[in-house]
Parts: structure tokens; C-alpha cells; sequence
């Protein structure tokens, strides 16, 4: 799926560092972004699973 990509400021809460050192975006970011990217978001609100491809 094709997204119009907007700028999100980041904030604190917004996301947060891995042990390997990579941000993982939390639920508050996700439901600022407004969408579901479909890519399996650890914290994804919109209840995506991606090894079924589809939403719950």
C-alpha cells in the first residue's frame, strides 16, 4: 500500500531504543501517524498480523 508521507515531530514517548541500539515506535506514535503500514509494528494498534496478512 501507497501512503502519503507526512512529518511527524517526534516526542518523548513516540518510540524508544532497542538493547541492539534501533528505535521501535510505540502505540502513541502509531496513532499519531493515523494508519496502518502493514509491516508487523511490534506495537501496532490497528491489530495487524503479519503472518495471517490481515487485520483483526
Amino acid at each position: 500500500m501507497l501512503f502519503p508521507k507526512k512529518k511527524i515531530e517526534l516526542e518523548e514517548g513516540d518510540y524508544y531504543l532497542t538493547p541492539e541500539g534501533y528505535k521501535c515506535f510505540t502505540e502513541q506514535y502509531h496513532l499519531k501517524r493515523g494508519y496502518c503500514c502493514e509491516s508487523g509494528c511490534r506495537h501496532c494498534p490497528y491489530g495487524f498480523d503479519k503472518k495471517t496478512g490481515k487485520h483483526n
